[in-house]
């Protein structure tokens, strides 16, 4: 294989590649191998039939197609194994230019990761918000703590209210038509959240368990659905059960079941503690932000728009597996909220050119830098992480992936370049 490199504007290089004729042969036999078996051809077993045979029936090029599905990815490989220096950020866009029984030619041209032109990144003023807590924050807090230790239960006879957690099923219609989306098995809900279109949870209130209601609602006039859309529409509602949150009283006993002290007022004090602790990592997350998007904004850098998709498209996913991750359905949420996948990743993009951005710079400066992490930080952040599990350190690393081993890495540069920048700028 030989190949020729041509840089573009915008960060983009355009690689011709010639296959050897070996090399392209090879891939049409392996593409024989894989599909011989297709082929029936009469004086012949299955799986038997002579390449040429084949060739001779159906064209020479009948193999050509899984040849190119064989032979590309693997030279273009090679090429980017030997432009090592080039950092590709999307896949290629491939041009055949010569394709015969003999000889492949082909272009592919890819998109590189874009420079950055650092602007001023030290020797700039930032201001560090002050951590102070309240004692109203503290019993707020408190309340958090023992709603989270406290059991759901039955609601009994009474009517179902705002925070009570609900399981239904629901059906609904538009002018007495059922439609794609509007019914649902067993769906738990809890009143008051906002999940479903406006007016529907105010419905519901007042119901009781094993109650039939007719919620009637109005979808929304920019709902995805256009036969939908600024509808009137019904739904037939059954409650199958509802449960309350049981949360316990503030005392002695409740704070030794909640935490690893005996008094409310030792309890209260560490609450206080791990509020100023976390609005002290507030502050200084809040700070590192201020720097880096003053310093991604003084930079030079055009970022490309398969990054900002690829960007938008992982932050929809995340989005998805937390929904997920919580029991609920993605496509169910879309129908429901009245909003189409694709309109909520269009929301992303904006977000997600800013992320983008912001990582380039931080890379720039990580390089200009020179900031690096040691396989001595990592072991130390192995031998903590160790400890917070209550294993001792030979055993736990047993079952470190390297996976796990390189994202320690990644936290850690993260964090250097981060105090880096805190130490190279002004902070009041």
């Amino acid at each position: 294989m030989n190949y020729t490199k041509e840089l573009l504007e915008k960060d983009r290089v355009k690689f011709t590649v010639d296959v050897s004729t070996e090399e392209w042969q090879g891939a049409v036999q392996k593409a024989y191998e894989k599909n011989k078996n297709k082929f029936r051809v009469e004086g012949f077993r299955k799986g038997k039939v002579p390449r040429k045979v084949i060739e001779n029936m159906y064209g020479a090029g009948v193999f050509f197609e899984d040849a190119l599905d064989i032979i590309l990815p693997e030279t273009y490989g090679q090429v980017l194994d030997k432009e090592s220096e080039l950092f590709p950020v999307a896949a290629p866009e491939v041009d055949i230019e010569e394709i015969n029984e003999s000889a492949l030619r082909y272009t592919a041209t890819v998109q590189l990761r874009p420079t950055v032109k650092l602007g001023a990144y030290t020797g700039l003023d930032f201001t560090k918000k002050s951590v102070e807590v309240s004692d109203e924050e503290v019993e707020a807090e408190i309340k958090k703590d023992l709603e989270n230790a406290g059991s759901w239960e039955p609601v009994g006879d009474r009517a179902v209210g705002n925070g009570d957690k609900c399981v239904i099923d629901f059906s609904g219609s538009v002018d007495g038509v059922k439609f794609d989306g509007g019914t649902a098995k067993d769906y738990t809900l809890v009143l008051g959240s906002g999940s479903f279109i406006p007016g529907f949870e105010d419905q519901m209130v007042g119901m009781k368990v094993g109650e039939t209601r007719v919620v009637k609602v109005k979808f929304p006039e920019e709902y995805h659905a256009e036969n939908l859309a600024g509808k009137d529409a019904e739904f037939e509602v059954v409650v199958h059960s509802a449960t309350v949150k049981n949360v316990p009283a503030l005392d002695d006993e409740t704070v030794k079941d909640i935490s690893e002290f005996d008094t409310v007022d030792d309890y209260k004090k560490s609450v206080k503690d791990r509020l100023a602790a976390k609005k002290e990592e507030e502050a200084t997350f809040a700070l590192d932000q201020d720097i880096i998007e003053k310093v991604a904004e003084l930079a030079e850098v055009e970022v490309p728009q398969c990054m900002i998709d690829d960007e938008a498209e992982d932050m929809l996913k995340e989005f998805e597996y937390r929904m997920m991750y919580q029991g609920s359905d993605p496509e169910q949420f879309y129908k429901i909220s009245g909003q189409s996948r694709e309109k909520v990743l269009e929301t992303y993009k904006t977000g997600a050119a800013k992320n983008v951005r912001i990582r380039l710079v931080l890379q720039e400066i990580i390089k200009l830098a020179n900031i690096t992490v040691t396989d001595e930080e990592v072991e130390e952040d192995l031998r903590k992480s160790a400890e917070e599990a209550g294993m001792e350190y030979e055993e736990f690393v047993k079952n470190v992936s390297d996976q796990h081993r390189s994202y320690l890495r990644s936290s850690r540069l993260s964090r250097k370049t981060f105090e880096f920048l805190r130490n190279s700028n002004n902070i009041k």
